[in-house]
């Protein structure tokens, strides 16, 4: 959770000059865009970003991290009378086939079929309108803002809407799960019923970027009249990976153009990316009230930062905000304090110190001479360690 708040804080920040003035050299046909780091989510480029718009069949990225979340890959699901009769189902789903949910996830990421979908929110919530409270509750996890879901497939509807900038949060968040990435990087899959139990059916991805731009990972297409065209497209070379959303493009082949051109524009840009490994920074603080004297502390996540062409990594400076003192009562992963990472001065991200081993409250020899030193607390910590 505390990846996704310093995620959400990344997305917050203003671009500074010299990005703007760059990206005003990039030209989309998408009236919506934007282009993020996938780890980090310092944007780098966005055009009307927060303006909310049918995201179309985008939508399923949110229905099928909720199906891997909630079902198990064997599960049998039924389709139903209304998921064989919604419109579009490419797979040709009837009525009363039974299918797993884990080639019902493939079949319906891959060629985006709108029934597959609906059976997936009948199997997680029992009905389309549970599972788009689902949905909502999960964009509101994540850290989306402006994002209404109605239903799971993104068929038209007036109050179903969203941003690029939470469908790219929804991405980075999707891409976190390797079984998400594997359905979403597949560019031909056979699809095989439980029952007719002969049936199959050979699919291609709607992503044409798969297999065509270097370093492709996804992610989703999405197409209305109403939305235009859509793609949430992710792209990884080296240790960078990038993640495009355009919404409202043209067509449904500009889309694509629009993608390739804002995540070149993206790897045109990006040097590195400075990072803090988690597991390098291990700090103790003392404990007063508790059954011990000190309190083993780390970071949450990996601090990291997206370095652009003209920054440069002496210009960030990391500073921690950590209690030298804390009560008694602490359970693993409980924060205890902050590890800010500043490029010239601002703040550009932060990761929170959490508890590695529980402190229950309590008294011990060692715990009672910290609170009768808190106040002179600098002086005395040497000998305080040698206690502990």
């Amino acid at each position: 959770m505390y990846r996704f708040l310093a995620i959400i804080f990344s997305f917050l920040l203003i671009l500074s000059p010299s990005v703007q003035a760059r990206q005003r050299n990039l030209e989309i046909s998408a009236d919506s865009a934007i282009l993020i780091e996938a780890t980090t989510g310092r944007v780098i480029y966005e055009k009307n970003a927060d303006v909310r718009r049918p995201p179309a069949s985008m939508t399923k990225m949110m229905t099928c991290i909720l199906g891997l979340e909630y079902l198990v890959p064997e599960d049998r699901i039924r389709i139903s009378q209304t998921a064989a009769y919604t419109e579009d189902s490419e797979l040709m789903l009837q009525e009363n086939d039974v299918i797993s949910a884990d080639e019902l996830l493939r079949g319906m990421m891959l060629v985006s079929d709108n029934g597959g979908a609906v059976a997936i929110a009948e199997a997680v919530s029992g009905n389309v309108s549970n599972f788009s409270l689902l949905m909502n509750e999960k964009a509101r996890e994540i850290g989306c803002t402006d994002t209404n879901f109605e239903n799971p497939n993104g068929l038209p509807n007036e109050r179903h809407l969203s941003t690029a900038r939470d469908m790219a949060k929804i991405s980075a968040y999707c891409l976190d799960n390797w079984d998400f990435r594997d359905i979403v990087a597949t560019q031909r899959e056979t699809i095989h019923w439980l029952q007719p139990s002969d049936h199959s059916v050979r699919v291609e991805n709607t992503n044409k970027l798969l297999g065509t731009y270097k370093g492709a990972t996804g992610l989703k297409t999405g197409w209305t009249f109403a939305a235009g065209g859509c793609l949430a497209a992710s792209a990884k070379r080296g240790d960078i990976e990038l993640i495009a959303i355009v919404m409202h493009s043209e067509d449904a082949v500009t889309r694509f153009q629009d993608a390739t051109a804002l995540l070149d524009y993206g790897f045109e840009r990006v040097t590195s990316i400075y990072g803090i490994d988690k597991n390098n920074v291990e700090k103790k603080v003392f404990v007063s009230g508790g059954e011990q004297a000190t309190l083993e502390v780390g970071l949450e996540d990996d601090l990291n930062y997206v370095l652009l062409r003209d920054e440069y990594r002496q210009n960030l400076k990391v500073e921690y905000d950590l209690p030298k003192v804390v009560e008694g009562g602490i359970k693993v992963g409980d924060a205890v304090g902050m590890a800010t990472l500043k490029y010239n001065g601002k703040t550009v991200a932060s990761v929170p110190f959490v508890a590695k081993e529980n402190v229950e409250a309590g008294f011990s020899v060692a715990s009672l001479i910290v609170s009768l030193t808190e106040p002179f607390i600098e002086v005395a910590q040497d000998f305080l360690l040698l206690l502990a």
